[in-house]
């Protein structure tokens, strides 16, 4: 039966390569009990709503310009970074 009263949320960042390191994508999502609500992906450089609560939320988050600039450095700060640490362990030699 289903759990009343019992609620997920969470945040899921995915940082996408292409060749290399050279061309880089990093897209965030919110969701909240399995339904993505908004997304924010470095190609477009702002937040986009999946449903209504997403679109006044994102609405919201765009009109900062601080959060957005934070958001679309992700892809050196986070991705770029995570890339040049992670290859020493994952690529052969």
């Amino acid at each position: 039966p289903p759990h009343s009263g019992v609620f997920q949320a969470f945040v899921k960042g995915e940082c996408h390569f292409m060749n290399g390191n050279e061309q880089v994508r990093f897209v965030q999502r919110y969701f909240y009990n399995r339904k993505q609500l908004l997304h924010f992906d470095s190609d477009g450089g702002h937040y986009v709503g999946d449903t209504p609560f997403g679109e006044d939320s994102g609405g919201n988050w765009n009109s900062k310009p601080e959060l957005l600039e934070d958001r679309r450095a992700q892809v050196d700060t986070f991705c770029r970074h995570n890339y040049e640490v992670s290859t020493l362990f994952l690529v052969d030699p």
